[in-house]
Order: C-alpha cells, then sequence, then structure tokens
C-alpha cells in the first residue's frame, strides 16, 4: 500500500513539472529536495559555521586530557608574545621566557603520536572497506560506515594537529627569542666604552682600588672584631688552626707526595705503569684543592673572609683553582726529564713552556681576583680597565712568547713534520695573533670584545692540552707489550674522535654560546631533518641502525651455525654448503635493511624517483657490476664451480678460494690470488677439473730415438705406470706409438689418476722414472737435428782464394750416438735428393 503511494505521488508529480525535485528509492522511501546551485553556497557555510566551533572545542579537550596545564601554557605564551611586542625586556627575562618555551615545545613534540596507535587501527579499518574508485558509489550501509569511521579518524588526528601547532608557535618564539638576545650580544661586544688609556680614567680606577682594599679590610676586621667581642673566635679558633694546618700541609707538600708516588710507579716494571702514573698525577689537583677549600674555610672561621655569598671567596677559590690545573695540565704536556712527552719537544724547551704556560694561568687568576676586587666596590668598566690593562698587557706578552716557542722552537725527530707539526705551528700562530690583537682592543676601548677572545682563546688551548694528555693515556692502555711497526689498534683512535666530537660543545661555552643554545641545536638535531616528504630524525636513524646491526648479526650468527653444525651432516658437497650459506647471508641482509627501514619509519615511496635515475645509470655505467653481480647469483644457484675445486679460465689455473657476489678469488699454484670477474665464469668457457670427482687423465708424450725396440718402449712405460700409486687399475695405463715424428718415435702414456690435484707431482715422478729406466735399458731419447745443404759452395770463395786451395778440416765434437744419427740421416736425405733432384752442377754440401 505504501509503495503504491508513492507511485501515485511521483506520477503526479511528473505531470505536474516537479519532478526534478522527487527522488525515489529502492526502500520507498522519498528523499528532500536537493538544494539548487544558488543556494548551496549560502547553506553550506552556515553548516560548517556551526560544527567547526563543536569540533575545535573536542580536539582541545583531547588534547587538556593529555597536557593538564593547558589554561597555563595559553598564559604563559600570550605574556611572552607581550614582552617581545614590547622590546624592553631585560636579558634576563628574556633568557627566562626562552627557557619556559623550551619546556613548553618539547612536552608538544612529545604529543606529536598522540593517538597513533587508534589512528592506526582507524586506518586500517578504512582500508579493509576498500578504496572507491572514481565515479562508483557505496552501498548505503558501507557508506555509513566509511563516513563514521572517517569523521572518528579526524577526532583522532586533531589533538595531535593542535600539539603541532602549539609546537610551531612555540618554536617561532623561541626564534625570536634568540635573535633578540644575539643582537643584544652583538651590540655589546661592539660598543666602544672608554678607553683605560685616557688619563681622565685613571683617578677613577685608583680610587676604586683603593676602596676595594679599603672595604675588604675594613670588612675583615670588622667580623674579626665581632668574633672576639663575642667570644666566637675563642670556639671557632681550634677548628680554623686545623683549616689551616692542613691547607699549609696540602699546599706546600701533598705534590711532592704524589711525585715520589710516581717515581716509584714508573721505575716499577710492571705492565700499565704509565696508565698508574697518571691517575696519581690526578692527586696533584685533588690534593691542592682540599687544601684551597681548607684555606677558604680557615679564613671564613676567622673572620677574615665572609661566611658565604661572598663574590671574592668565590673569586679566591676560582683563581686558585685554574692555577692548580694550569700547573698540572703543563706538566703532563710538558714533562721533566728526559722523556719527549706527547708533543716531542727537547728538555730546554719543554722548561720554557712550561714556565709560560703556568704564568699564564697565574695571570688569568690574577685577573679574576682584581674583577672581583673591583666589583665588590662598584668600581665602573672604565676604572677596572684601567687596572686590568697592565696584567693584559703581561698575559699578552706571555702567550705571545708561548706561541712562539710552540711554533719556531726545535723539535724532537718525533715531533716533526706529518700533521702534528702543521698543528703546532697553526696553534702557535693563533696565539701570536690573540696576544697581539687582544691589548689593542682593550687599549682603544673595546674591553667587552678583548676579553671574549684572550680568556676563549687561552681556555680552548686548555682544553686541546685536556685532549691530548687523554689521548696519549687511551694510547698508553692500548700499546702492545712489545714494540712493533704496525699502525697500532683501532681503538684508539676512535676513543680520540669521540674526545674530539665531546669537547665541542664545550668550545662553544667557552666562546660565549649559552647552554640554551645547545639545548636548541640538540633539539632541532632531535627534531630531524627532512628530505622530500620523509622527515629523518635521530631516533630513526639510530632506530634504523640497531635493527639494521642486530639483523646482521643475526645473519652472520646463522650462517656460522649453517656452516659449522648443520651443512656438514648433510649431504651436501662443499660447494653447495658455501652457496647455501651464502645465499642465507644475501637473504638476511636485505631482509635486515628491509625491515629496519620500515621500523623506522622511511617512506621508500618517494625514492621511486631516485630509483628510475639510477635505473639509467645502471643501464650505462653500472652494467658492468650489474652483469657480475647478477653472474654471482647465478654462481651460487647453478653452482657450476665451487669452493675448492681446480677450474682453468682465460688461461689462469688453480682453486676457487672464495666466491663473492661480484667476482671470484682463485688461488694459483704460485700462491697468488687471482680476481676473476663472475661474468666471465658464466658467459666464458671454464675448465672444471675436480667437478663431481677428483679423478682425472694424465697424458705423458715420450719420445725415443729412431731404432729403438717399440715393444720394450711399451713395456717400460706401461710398467712405470702401473707401478704408480696415484694411477688407477680400472681404466688401466696405455702405451701408444702415436707418430713418427722428424727425430724421434713418438709415444704417449695415458693414465688416470686417482686425485687430479696430485698431476704436477705424478708427472715429475714418473718423467723421473723413465729416464732412469731408459737409461738402464740403453733407450736412447733424442733431440731435434738438421743437416744445412748449399748449392754452388764455390759461389762463397773468395776471388784471390786459390781454387786448389784445400777445404778446412771440420771437426765433430758430438757424441758417437749423436754422430752416427747425423751419418744415418745424411746418408737418407743423400739418398733422397739424388732420387728427386740430383744436382747437375756438382753441388757439394
Amino acid at each position: 500500500m505504501t509503495r503504491t503511494w508513492c507511485l501515485t505521488l511521483c506520477l503526479l508529480a511528473l505531470l505536474t513539472g516537479q519532478g526534478a525535485h522527487a527522488q525515489l528509492s529502492l526502500d520507498g522511501l522519498v528523499s528532500p529536495p536537493a538544494p539548487t546551485e544558488e543556494a548551496a553556497p549560502s547553506d553550506a557555510p552556515a553548516e560548517e559555521s556551526a560544527a567547526d566551533p563543536e569540533a575545535l572545542d573536542a580536539a582541545q579537550a583531547a588534547l587538556a586530557t593529555a597536557v593538564p596545564d593547558l589554561d597555563d601554557w595559553k598564559t604563559r605564551v600570550e605574556a611572552a608574545e607581550a614582552l617581545l611586542a614590547s622590546g624592553t625586556g631585560s636579558a634576563l627575562a628574556l633568557t627566562r621566557t626562552r627557557e619556559m618555551l623550551f619546556g613548553w615545545r618539547d612536552r608538544f613534540q612529545a604529543l606529536d603520536s598522540l593517538n597513533a596507535r587508534r589512528i592506526a587501527t582507524v586506518q586500517a579499518q578504512l582500508e579493509a572497506l576498500g578504496a572507491l574508485a572514481d565515479g562508483a558509489t557505496d552501498q548505503p550501509a558501507i557508506a555509513a560506515r566509511r563516513e563514521a569511521l572517517t569523521d572518528q579518524l579526524d577526532e583522532l588526528r586533531a589533538p595531535a594537529i593542535l600539539a603541532r601547532e602549539s609546537y610551531a608557535r612555540a618554536n617561532g618564539l623561541i626564534a625570536e627569542v634568540d635573535d633578540k638576545l644575539r643582537a643584544r650580544e652583538t651590540t655589546r661586544l661592539t660598543e666602544r666604552g672608554p678607553s683605560p688609556l685616557n688619563p681622565l680614567n685613571w683617578p677613577a680606577a685608583w680610587e676604586g682600588a683603593r676602596d676595594a682594599l679599603r672595604g675588604i679590610s675594613a670588612s675583615a676586621a670588622a667580623r674579626i672584631d665581632t668574633n672576639l667581642s663575642s667570644g666566637a673566635m675563642l670556639r671557632t679558633l681550634p677548628l680554623a688552626l686545623l683549616y689551616l694546618i692542613v691547607a699549609l700541609v696540602l699546599l706546600l707538600w701533598s705534590r711532592a707526595w704524589v711525585v715520589l708516588l710516581q717515581d716509584r710507579v714508573e721505575r716499577s716494571h710492571a705492565r700499565g705503569r704509565a696508565v698508574w702514573s697518571f691517575l696519581l698525577s690526578l692527586w696533584q689537583i685533588v690534593l691542592p684543592t682540599l687544601g684551597l677549600s681548607a684555606l677558604i674555610l680557615g679564613l671564613r672561621q676567622i673572620g677574615v673572609l665572609a661566611r658565604s655569598g661572598d663574590a671574592v671567596s668565590q673569586a679566591i677559590f676560582g683563581a686558585g683553582f685554574i692555577t692548580i690545573v694550569a700547573r698540572w695540565l703543563n706538566e703532563q704536556l710538558f714533562p721533566l726529564g728526559e722523556s719527549g712527552g706527547p708533543l716531542g719537544y727537547p728538555a730546554e724547551v719543554r722548561a720554557r713552556i712550561r714556565r709560560n704556560g703556568v704564568a699564564l694561568g697565574i695571570g688569568l687568576a690574577a685577573i679574576i681576583i682584581v674583577g672581583a676586587l673591583m666589583r665588590s666596590v662598584g668600581a665602573t668598566d672604565a676604572a677596572t680597565g684601567v687596572v686590568v690593562l697592565p696584567v693584559q698587557v703581561l698575559l699578552a706578552v706571555v702567550l705571545f712568547r708561548l706561541g712562539y716557542l710552540l711554533r719556531h722552537a726545535p723539535m724532537n725527530r718525533q715531533g716533526k713534520g706529518g700533521s702534528a707539526g702543521r698543528v703546532r705551528n697553526t696553534v702557535g700562530l693563533l696565539c701570536m695573533i690573540v696576544a697581539i690583537v687582544t691589548p689593542i682592543l682593550s687599549a682603544t676601548g673595546f674591553a667587552a670584545a678583548s676579553d671574549a677572545l684572550f680568556a676563549p682563546a687561552v681556555m680552548t688551548l686548555a682544553i686541546f692540552g685536556v685532549i691530548i694528555v687523554l689521548q696519549r693515556l687511551v694510547y698508553d692502555i692500548y700499546a702492545p707489550a712489545e714494540a712493533s711497526e704496525d699502525a697500532g689498534p683501532l681503538m684508539p683512535v676512535l676513543i680520540g674522535f669521540i674526545l674530539v666530537v665531546l669537547a665541542i660543545p664545550v668550545l662553544s661555552l667557552v666562546w660565549g654560546a649559552r647552554a640554551t643554545d645547545l639545548l636548541e641545536v640538540w633539539a632541532q638535531f632531535r627534531a630531524g631533518f627532512q628530505i622530500g616528504e620523509t622527515t629523518i630524525s635521530p631516533t630513526d636513524f639510530l632506530t634504523f641502525v640497531m635493527i639494521f646491526a642486530g639483523g646482521y648479526l643475526l645473519t652472520q650468527f646463522v650462517k656460522r651455525q649453517l656452516r659449522s653444525t648443520v651443512l656438514p651432516r648433510t649431504r651436501m658437497d662443499l660447494g653447495g654448503q658455501n652457496a647455501v650459506a651464502a645465499s642465507v647471508g644475501y637473504i638476511g641482509i636485505f631482509l635486515a635493511a628491509l625491515i629496519a627501514i620500515t621500523t623506522a619509519g622511511i617512506n621508500l615511496s618517494s625514492l621511486a624517483i631516485v630509483a628510475g635515475a639510477l635505473s639509467v645509470g645502471i643501464g650505462f655505467g653500472l652494467q658492468t657490476i650489474v652483469q657480475n653481480f647478477v653472474s654471482g647469483i647465478i654462481l651460487l644457484i647453478e653452482r657450476p664451480i665451487g669452493e675448492g675445486d681446480m677450474i682453468e679460465v682465460n688461461g689462469q689455473v688453480g682453486f676457487v678460494r672464495d666466491i663473492s657476489v661480484r667476482s671470484t678469488r682463485i688461488e694459483t699454484f704460485d700462491r697468488t690470488d687471482v680476481i676473476i670477474p663472475n661474468a666471465d665464469l658464466v658467459s666464458g668457457q671454464v675448465t672444471n677439473w675436480t667437478r663431481g670427482n677428483l679423478v682425472g687423465r694424465l697424458i705423458l708424450p715420450v719420445g725415443v730415438a729412431y731404432g729403438s725396440d717399440v715393444e720394450k718402449v711399451r713395456s717400460i712405460l706401461l710398467d712405470i705406470a702401473q707401478s704408480h700409486p696415484m694411477v688407477i687399475a680400472d681404466p688401466g695405463p696405455q702405451a701408444l706409438f702415436m707418430a713418427f715424428g722428424d727425430s724421434s718415435l713418438n709415444f704417449e702414456l695415458r693414465m688416470i689418476l686417482r686425485d687430479v690435484n696430485w698431476k704436477i707431482i705424478a708427472t715429475d715422478e714418473m718423467n723421473r722414472e723413465i729416464h732412469r729406466r731408459f737409461a738402464e735399458s740403453g733407450v736412447e731419447i733424442p733431440f731435434p737435428q738438421r743437416d744445412l745443404w748449399l748449392r754452388n759452395p764455390e759461389t762463397l770463395r773468395p776471388a784471390d782464394m786459390e781454387d786448389d786451395a784445400p777445404e778446412p778440416a771440420v771437426t765433430d765434437d758430438r757424441p758417437a750416438t749423436a754422430r752416427d744419427a747425423s751419418a744415418m740421416m745424411d746418408a737418407s736425405d743423400l739418398h733422397d735428393t739424388a732420387d728427386a733432384d740430383p744436382d747437375p752442377d756438382g753441388g757439394g754440401r
């Protein structure tokens, strides 16, 4: 009844001209009229505007679930944007803002994979529904399900997208903060202040230095008076004396104790004494530093120094520590005694460099203390520059002398030439340049630039010195027990490379980089770099390396087990075993690379263009390599040759030692390796002497003189062959009379050897036996002879020679057998010549 009613309505609509707006469905329902082209643009935005806020609120709620303090982020980021917009924030405020943004950026970066597993599940569900072809329509149920899954996928992706948007916002603000801080630092370094050479600044400097000394002495006197009046001095004096005695002992005598222990260790013959000596030398830093700490504590107990928070006390400790480390480092680089040290300078030069290095450390310590004293009384930068300039000039002189010695001082033979000599020359030149430039900058008013150049340069020298000392320690650890001409182990080189890499961030901090700058570099490194549509991050790279390395090691383990345990228990020959093991190795490496790439998330589809370009290169430039590669696979599958086979190819005979993907290595009888491309083994002619079995035929050609007893010769040859242990009995050897030669009767002794690898040895043994038996039996082994016939010999005589001059006698020194054979051959030749071509002119021989 319902279907009939619907059909009636459709007919009425068609008759009235409204059928274009009616649609009949299969289930008997009529859909509402579709909007016209004019109405569609006005209705759709209204629906989207009503739905977008709801979707955005849902996404923000999901993000707030992962980030509970999301409102705090909104407040802080708005404050940061306001601070940057104002442009009046201090360096401290900008630094704190950057630290806040950095922490939030890391949190948002960690949310990039939010709902990742759930998104993967929904995507798998959509893929299970199948791809919708162009112009095709789904069934209603499938279409509804596809739409629901698509909406769910959008909802799951939205929080991660909002997190990436917040990450981009924080990252941009961090870049703005860094730009402002760098601009301010550049302004500070390039800004010119008052010159210390200006006499107008000298009175203020003198007053500042005097006030500093008076202030420190007055503060110390006040603290001592307070302790005396309150009675605290009596209570703290024993402890203070104890601290001072300990400090005196450690500062004055601890180094001598350590040196005595080092000498005792170095005189011993114990293995690793150099390492133990270095570890003992570290106490030259530890014990004096403890003594310095005890000194400061003792002075604080008395009241000479403030209890805590005193910049002068901190400066004294820092200056003392720099002096201690400078002395230790210079003694390690330029040691006392006859030892050349790691840099290879003679003893006199080492002493001079050591003194300058220690003086450089003491000068830096003095600058630190003077600067702290001037700042404690609030002295101006101009006054501080005037006081510090003389010390800077002295340090510049010391640094110039140090650089000159490093560059021009004579060195031992071990330190001359090579990359080490060039590095020393370069370092010495840079030291001399810094020593000249920094006093000029200070004198002209660029005190900040001078400080930013001199102190980092000296600290860089110290860092390089520490690297050299540690590298020397590593070489001592891995040094062989006996001296050899080898290059040495690889591990010290790798450790030295790691030390240099670890020194890079330290050098960056020394030269003015902030810790936030290093953190930014590390964050960008972790974020990765993008190649096409693929983003490669260190995490992905490490994942790839670890999975591939694990797969490679597993493949090698399986190959080793196959070669040693599994395959030897089968009936497969050695060549087949090697082929199976090599095939497993190649397949394992390929699967390891494929799994590593897939797990790391590297999209191989983006490499399609590169693969196309490579295919063109392979077709032209790499066709030989590809041909050898394919030939190597064919050799492993078909196995026409195997390891251990004796083959002959391209005129080379030898044993197959290794079959790789590109080439095959053959060891000849001269014990030389010949590399044969696999393509030659597949397309060329190859003789495999040991394929299938080791049995092979040996043919020995033998010639005897004319007139020898043929049967006797055959009997001797057969007897020799049958008596040899390498000749098999069935089929037995054969002695064949093959031909009448020019000078001999030619025989061939043919036999089958049990092992063709003994072919050369068997040939030698039987040839020697044939020679012995022929000599005993009187069988002669001839050699080739030729007779020379001259027609008209009289034409060779000189014209003045008389016709009746006697011909010179010709002596024949040949053995009797040779003369008889020659006479017999001459007679035969005369007979043949007379019959064939008589000489009408009577020519002679």
